[in-house]
């Protein structure tokens, strides 16, 4: 369970859109080449693709950028390229998904590229576009002047390095210096074994392999390797480290401390660019204020969604919430929402392709036929809205005895039943606002209803929606619950 859970859906839903990100590092073209496989060569013993299709992707450091960007923030990437078509269709990748882009041309050096060849879900092969090597001394120069007059108003600065010429020791001190002094928090993706060039950075994110080869230890023995990492944040001067640790989960190392938190079971298809995935949620929660162990945790269950996408894929802000929603579910004050947290809500729910129930009442002393109707109403999608009457608009339907429960009582109690995955309250006598706010598609109701007088009805199948009315349980009322506590001896 993520410790700050509200206080990370309040960032996700909304912070997260008001913060500007920056990300520095070695910007590459992922390409891929997409077929089937079904035969071998009869010139080698190599299978034979037969090609479908072809797409390209960020990556590298761009690739932290367009999970960032996906996530909602604004974002800034700054990194070398070459004067080729690879970068026109880098550029042209970042700037169709609102990515700002200070790229440096570096005369002599292509534009990395990295083209995968795929057969079905399985990657046969992998070629690399790429000249290693350090840049001109006016290429490093004008890097580090963009960078230093992008960080005034930025929420934190990523350096993605991938070892390929970019994130010198110069640079990263530059960069490390400047942001720490104006507040800003810097986190690493590393690639050198030297971590010291890293030093003074808020966090260093490596995975197993780097992080073994930065302490010269053995890969096998990670509870020795977290041990000893301990003594490396207090050398380094940096706040913390956080390793990412496979199918163990990532690990939080403090000086004195240690937290491991485990991995999400998933269905593992690609690990490419599950790093930049965890480093761009934990950017993006420093950036919020949630603390580092529960941004971890955050950061974990983002990890688990993107190794089940083939290629270098960055995750969706629905996507991130759909793997939220079995801890969402367990949490009553992130059920009880708004309207116009409702209908952001909704929205995330129906780009993951959830089908979004309705149904709406007074619900005022929940009782067994509140449970059945509600039961009933969730089988026909995967999330589901309740909609509950104010207590002005119980009072207007009902008399002025009623509610006998509050408004803000009647919906948490509704939050914390499993099949409900939203409450909103309206004050209008029908929820048809809601309706139309947030288009379900389905609205349930009981069988005191008919569809023609179900408010919202016309709409809903107007746009292709429908009406479900299920079946009450006899004699179960809270008008009746109420007539029995008064005259016990009548029931």
């Amino acid at each position: 369970m993520i410790e700050q859970l509200h206080e990370a859906m309040q960032a996700i839903e909304h912070k997260w859109a008001t913060l500007r990100l920056l990300v520095v590092g070695d910007v590459m073209l992922d390409k891929y080449i997409w077929g089937e496989v079904g035969r071998i060569s009869p010139e080698a013993p190599v299978p034979v693709v037969r090609a479908t299709r072809q797409s390209h992707q960020p990556g590298g450091a761009a690739n932290v950028a367009m999970n960032l960007s996906r996530l909602g923030a604004l974002v800034e990437v700054i990194g070398f390229i070459g004067r080729d078509e690879d970068a026109r269709l880098l550029m042209e990748s970042l700037r169709e998904n609102g990515i700002s882009t200070e790229f440096i041309v570096s005369k002599g050096f292509p534009t990395i590229t990295k083209q995968r060849i795929l057969g079905g879900k399985q990657q046969m092969l992998r070629v690399d576009n790429e000249q290693l090597g350090a840049r001109s001394v006016e290429d490093y120069a004008q890097l580090q002047e963009r960078v230093l007059a992008k960080l005034s108003g930025c929420h934190a600065v990523v350096l993605s390095d991938y070892a390929k010429g970019v994130l010198t020791t110069e640079v990263c001190q530059t960069v490390i210096e400047a942001a720490c002094a104006q507040g800003i928090p810097v986190l690493v993706d590393p690639k050198s074994s030297d971590f010291s060039r890293y030093r003074g950075a808020t966090t260093i994110c490596p995975n197993l392999a780097e992080l073994a080869a930065a302490m010269h230890g053995d890969s096998r023995n990670i509870q020795t390797l977290l041990e000893d990492a301990k003594t490396l944040v207090e050398q380094l001067g940096i706040e913390f480290l956080t390793a990412t640790l496979g199918e163990k989960g990532i690990a939080l190392v403090r000086n004195g401390s240690s937290y491991v938190a485990p991995a999400v079971a998933r269905q593992v298809f690609d690990v490419s660019g599950a790093g930049d995935t965890v480093i761009a949620v934990l950017a993006l929660c420093l950036a919020s204020g949630i603390q580092p162990e529960s941004a971890v945790e955050l950061a974990n269950v983002a990890a688990g969604v993107v190794v089940g996408k083939v290629g270098t894929v960055p995750i969706e802000k629905h996507e991130l919430l759909a793997a939220l929603a079995p801890e969402i579910a367990l949490c009553v004050e992130d059920k009880v929402m708004t309207r116009e947290e409702l209908v952001r809500r909704v929205t995330l729910w129906k780009a993951s392709g959830a089908r979004v129930v309705f149904t709406n009442g007074c619900f005022d002393l929940l009782h067994i036929g509140h449970i059945t109707l509600l039961e009933q109403a969730r089988r026909f999608g995967e999330r589901m809205i309740v909609a509950i009457n104010s207590d002005a608009s119980v009072r207007g339907l009902k008399g002025a005895n009623r509610p006998l429960v509050g408004e803000h009582e009647r919906a948490r109690v509704m939050a914390a039943l499993a099949s409900v995955d939203a409450v909103v309250i309206f004050d209008e006598a029908t929820p048809l606002e809601i309706i139309l706010a947030t288009r379900p598609d389905v609205i349930v109701k009981g069988s005191d209803y008919a569809v023609e007088t179900v408010v919202g009805a016309d709409e809903v199948m107007a746009w292709g929606g429908q009406v479900k009315i299920v079946p009450l349980v006899a004699g179960v009322s809270t008008t009746q619950l109420i007539a029995r506590s008064m005259n016990p001896l009548s029931g």
